[in-house]
């Protein structure tokens, strides 16, 4: 069986290619606009956004794997998160159809909840609340019509927390640099809790269903449990690095002051800065995603949630990568 992984050669695709090769079960190839540091022998630049050329290279392939997207919190303009997001899924399912591929497996997102909801299953209300999570919600949609028209397709769709792990450089990476280093301010009480993902999980998640779930449509919410808040965060890192790690809290309302003084700060200066308001938001926010449906299937993950973040402190701050 061949797999095609559309935008693999980021955190996410390039950890699932070297759980897949570790396999030793299929046939792979990546496309990705970017090249690929770690599987170059496999990788071919393509992008969504040029259906003539997907629909070449995805020729022979079984099952696609659609990773790409626009996910930064800064990107601009907002309308590149509709074009790879949106446009690019229209787009992959019409290179699909050319070729008669029909199973499918979409890397979603929990964003399309919306902040500080009531721990949402897969069938929730809908309330993304910035551009990213409407861009995914509105692939998502593609999808569900899609599916109404072709029932014999194989459609999963997996809609992971925060994913984090050793080389990743995103919020959960910053948020224990900054804790490590000493220079961490807690924004709030720090009692809010955040459901996150850890990468050796997720890629052997997605592994199952494509081995497991071979028919239908289903979708997915990706959690580790138990939900750690964010004090549970800093005691961990204290622990895993033998370190005293100093805590001051300002108020909500401080740090959403100063997060909008950095958005000035970053228009005037027409440059991205690591503080927003959109992040203050985002970490202060409680963030919590049931993944009943998951724990229920067949899948055992293959860390704990503790065991993936004491992976990541040990790697990144302890053996320097």
């Amino acid at each position: 069986m061949k797999i095609t992984i559309i935008g693999g050669s980021g955190f996410v695709g390039t950890h699932l290619i070297e759980h897949f090769q570790k396999l030793n079960l299929y046939e792979l190839l990546n496309i990705d606009k970017n090249p690929s540091e770690h599987f170059p022998s496999i990788t071919k630049i393509g992008n969504v956004m040029e259906l003539e050329l997907l629909s070449q290279q995805l020729k022979g392939t079984d099952v696609v794997v659609l990773l790409a997207a626009e996910h930064r919190d800064d990107v601009s303009p907002v309308s590149l998160y509709y074009d790879i997001n949106v446009k690019g899924m229209e787009n992959t399912l019409a290179a699909m159809e050319l070729n008669g591929i029909k199973r499918l497996l979409f890397v979603s997102s929990v964003a399309i909840y919306g902040l500080d909801k009531d721990n949402p299953n897969e069938n929730s209300a809908v309330d993304p609340f910035n551009h990213y999570g409407i861009s995914k919600w509105k692939a998502e949609l593609l999808l569900q019509d899609w599916y109404t028209k072709h029932a014999d397709w194989n459609i999963n769709i997996v809609r992971p927390s925060v994913i984090f792990g050793e080389g990743n450089r995103g919020n959960v990476y910053n948020l224990f640099h900054q804790i490590a280093s000493g220079k961490f301010m807690m924004i709030g009480k720090g009692t809010n809790k955040k459901s996150m993902a850890y990468i050796g999980n997720v890629v052997a998640f997605l592994a199952f269903l494509i081995r497991e779930q071979s028919e239908g449509y289903q979708v997915y919410n990706y959690v580790d449990k138990p939900d750690f808040n964010t004090n549970d965060l800093v005691a961990l890192t204290g622990k895993t690095l033998n370190k005293h790690i100093p805590t001051v809290h300002i108020p909500y309302w401080l740090g959403m002051l100063g997060g909008y003084g950095f958005d000035v700060l970053a228009f005037l200066s027409r440059k991205k800065l690591s503080i927003s308001s959109v992040r203050v938001k985002k970490f202060c926010a409680v963030t919590i995603y049931d993944s009943s449906k998951m724990m229920q299937s067949s899948f055992v993950p293959p860390f704990s949630l503790e065991e993936g973040l004491r992976r990541m402190l040990e790697k990144e701050f302890l053996n320097h990568g």
